[in-house]
This record gives C-alpha cells, structure tokens and sequence, in this order.
C-alpha cells in the first residue's frame, strides 16, 4: 500500500536533516518541504502559533513503523505531528517508483 505522510517541523534546517535522513535511510521515495507555514494549534490548554514547515512523505505501508520510529528520534518537538494517509490512486509508474524509492525493490506493482 502506497502512503503519504504528513509531518510538521520547526525550521528548515530540521526539515532537511529528516526528510534527508528518510530518503537516504529508503524510508521514503521522496520529501517535499512546504513552508513557511502558518500553525494555530491547542498545546496544553492554550492556543498557540507558529511557524513551521510541512514535510508531505511518500513512502509505503511496510516502512511506516520505521520511518515513525526515526521520525520520534530526530525530531525536536516532544510530540511531533506524523499523519499517514493511503494513496488510493495515481499514476502507475510514479507508484512503482515510489515503491522502489521506499524499499529499494525492483519489483514495483502495475
């Protein structure tokens, strides 16, 4: 199954040290950083804003435990935001290389 991840950081600096590391670690096909973005968020009890940046990850079903893992180990927020979405649909050669970009396989679907 063929995922997107979204995931906030703090900085642009931090967002290119993880989405290099999951590309690297073929935990990920690919990254995009979007941002500067706006955040308005509840943080115990109070309202808060920041500036953050918005990784989009694509990546597959069986590396998203391990990309979690390495997201909770090279992030700076105490309890980063990892959202991960199935990709219904799309293009059937992006897709394979996605799969093959996230485990290194040949094999690819489609």
């Amino acid at each position: 199954m063929h995922m997107v991840v979204f995931i906030t950081v703090g900085g642009d600096a931090e967002a290119d040290r993880i989405g290099t590391a999951l590309v690297e670690g073929k935990l990920a096909a690919c990254v995009n950083v979007i941002g500067p973005i706006d955040s308005v968020y509840r943080w115990r009890g109070t309202v808060e804003k920041a500036e953050e940046y918005l990784l989009v990850v694509k990546t597959v079903q069986e590396r998203l435990e391990e990309l979690t893992e390495a997201v909770m180990r090279l992030h700076s927020y105490s309890l980063p935001e990892i959202i991960a979405l199935r990709i219904e649909g799309g293009s059937a050669p992006y897709l394979r290389w996605l799969e093959e970009g996230s485990t290194g396989s040949k094999k690819g679907k489609g």
